[in-house]
């Protein structure tokens, strides 16, 4: 024997064996779905699952939350086959440009039913969360979802959905026993006068495991008696939006039965006729949100939709504590909103009309220094309205809140000089977003197009990821965004652009871009053909009102046949014989879709 064998030490008894240890494939994938456990990242997992087929198994095992962000992408049977462990669900339905009534009724691509039929057959056992936005539920969809989800079923969210009643909610509310959030957020709801219930009082008896709670834009009054019991019966409730029929004494009741209370929608934040408010009186509402160490708990607040000024300094008490403030319902004046702003220096997400005028935004630029996100909403919509906030209410922010991350800024008028500011001050922006209502305006004092700006918000914010173009933009912005803004992933563009060139100079240059919408400009088939090695790496290209062709859509649709490609007539009552009125190209794995109105047509 060798010396080698000689220090081997002797066998065991074969009784004393021990067990043979797993395959060493099996000790990978252990390992794997341990590891993969601690990433949260949605990007890194889906770096992780393309490794090889092993890690792809190992991260469908473990992923739990799964967000579908354009319903035709993939099939309710395909994401419960790939991840049949997901505990949160996501689904986003029609695409943005919906929202400004560019998408004709009847489209039909964002139902809800065939998800609420795969929940029905236990298709995903581990659901516990549920998060739809633009999608279509109906009523049969939630009563068919409530009476057959898990017993871990705990979250339901609606955000910009349609379609559904009170009839829907009420089926959630009696049969989700275990609810902890139930989130309406401006949602469209069908409730004729016949058929309106009661679904507040839809809730089971005794107490709740109810978090959060928001119906601020059910458009009906609920009973006030059903809501003040569900409040009391739910002591971890820590988040409430109440509706514009809530009054401030009914408020001020449902504040008394919530101690834990971090997010508040005020409803309309004035008095009612009710018996609950009368003799209601400035100080006694100052001293409910004085109450109960609100002013150290309460960190949000919104609402306002129909306030009576006298009693907005009541919410003073809670302002140095809170760090989102939504007056994005409340038509605030300056002499309003300058006493309670100069007190929210904790503020990071503040949400306004342009009613608070450049005086407003001053104010807050010098106060709000933790500022983060800011949106400056339009009070009045229209491309002639009056100019009530300017490029010196954006100039002061971008000097004041240096640690901006994400603005959307409605005006009437902008300049290159306060655009080159922001970018300048605010090197971290992400999301920039502004919209200069009238079109193709220039920089109002130099008459040069705005180039200069969008070039050097690209420029300085490396860490851009979305960005809203408006205003009079030559290609040469666009040359500026195909050159610098690698790390963007959605672009919206609108009334910009001389030729194809700008259009080539985005598809060729954001290497990283996933959602482009355009509408109204003057991009056609050469601009189109130029992405052709990008649009599998996007998730959508939306086009409408530019200068495409049938036949320049049929080249994308003969040359990747793997993408969608929806050719969609925006008034359908007048057939279109010549160009292309909407493009609406996407990602898809189950291929076109059957559910195609007569103004759609698939290539």
């Amino acid at each position: 024997m060798s010396e080698e064998e000689d220090d081997q030490p002797p066998p065991l008894p074969a009784q004393k064996r021990p067990r043979a240890s797993p395959p060493p494939d099996q000790v990978l994938d252990n390992v794997l779905e341990t590891v993969l456990q601690f990433l949260d990242s949605a990007r890194d997992r889906c770096a992780a699952s393309l490794v090889c087929r092993s890690w792809s198994r190992a991260e469908s095992a473990t992923r739990v939350s799964v967000a579908v962000r354009n319903l035709l992408a993939a099939s309710p049977a395909r994401v419960a086959r790939r991840f049949p462990a997901a505990r949160r669900v996501l689904l986003k339905g029609r695409p943005r440009f919906a929202d400004f009534n560019l998408l004709p009724p009847g489209w039909a691509g964002a139902d809800f039913r065939p998800w609420a039929a795969a929940v029905a057959s236990a298709a995903f056992p581990a659901l516990a969360s549920l998060f739809l936005k633009r999608i279509t539920v109906t009523d049969d969809d939630l009563d068919l979802v409530s009476r057959s989800l898990p017993a871990s079923f705990r979250d339901l969210s609606l955000l910009l959905c349609d379609g559904f009643s009170s009839v829907g909610l009420a089926s959630i509310a009696s049969h989700c026993r275990g609810l902890r959030v139930l989130d309406v957020v401006d949602c469209e709801m069908n409730d004729d006068d016949d058929e309106v219930v009661d679904w507040v009082a839809a809730f089971p008896p005794g107490p709740t495991d109810l978090e959060s709670l928001s119906f601020e834009c059910y458009v009906r009054p609920v009973s006030f008696a059903a809501l003040e019991a569900l409040v009391a019966r739910s002591p971890r409730l820590t988040r409430l939006g109440v509706n514009e029929h809530v009054s401030l004494g009914q408020l001020r009741r449902l504040m008394a039965n919530t101690p834990r209370l971090t997010h508040l929608g005020t409803g309309a934040f004035r008095p009612g006729d009710g018996p609950e408010d009368v003799g209601l009186d400035v100080e006694q509402m100052a001293s409910a949100f004085a109450s109960a160490g609100r002013t150290n708990t309460l960190v949000s607040l919104s609402g306002f939709r129909e306030f009576e000024p006298e009693y907005l300094p009541t919410i003073a008490a809670v302002a140095g504590n809170l760090t989102n403030l939504d007056f994005s319902y409340c038509p605030v004046t300056p002499d309003q909103f300058l006493p309670f702003i100069g007190q929210c220096h904790n503020l990071e997400r503040l949400y306004v009309l342009d009613s608070v005028r450049d005086e407003g935004l001053q104010a807050t630029a010098r106060t709000c220094k933790k500022l983060q996100v800011l949106h400056v909403l339009p009070l009045n919509a229209l491309e002639d309205a009056d100019e009530l906030v300017s490029e010196v209410g954006l100039t002061a922010i971008a000097e004041g809140c240096r640690g901006l991350r994400s603005t959307l800024y409605f005006c009437q008028s902008m300049t290159n000089a306060a655009v080159i500011a922001i970018s300048q001050n605010c090197v971290d922006l992400k999301v920039f977003r502004l919209c200069i209502m009238g079109r193709h305006q220039p920089d109002h004092v130099t008459g040069e197009p705005m180039d200069e700006g969008f070039g050097a918000i690209v420029r300085n914010c490396s860490k851009l990821t979305r960005l809203s173009t408006s205003g009079r933009l030559t290609d040469r912005a666009f040359e500026y965004i195909g050159k610098y803004a690698k790390s963007l992933r959605t672009l919206s563009v609108a009334f910009a652009g001389d030729s194809d060139l700008a259009l080539q100079h985005i598809l060729q240059g954001c290497s990283k871009l996933e959602k482009l919408e355009i509408r109204d400009c003057p991009f056609g088939d050469a601009g189109l053909l130029s992405g052709m090695h990008h649009f599998y790496n996007m998730r959508f290209l939306w086009m409408s009102g530019c200068n495409l062709t049938l036949q320049g859509c049929k080249e994308v649709a003969r040359r990747l046949p793997r993408l969608v490609v929806e050719l969609i007539n925006s008034q359908p009552e007048n057939e279109r014989t010549d160009g292309v009125d909407i493009l609406y190209m996407y990602r898809s794995l189950e291929g076109p879709r059957e559910d195609v109105p007569p103004f759609v047509k698939i290539l």
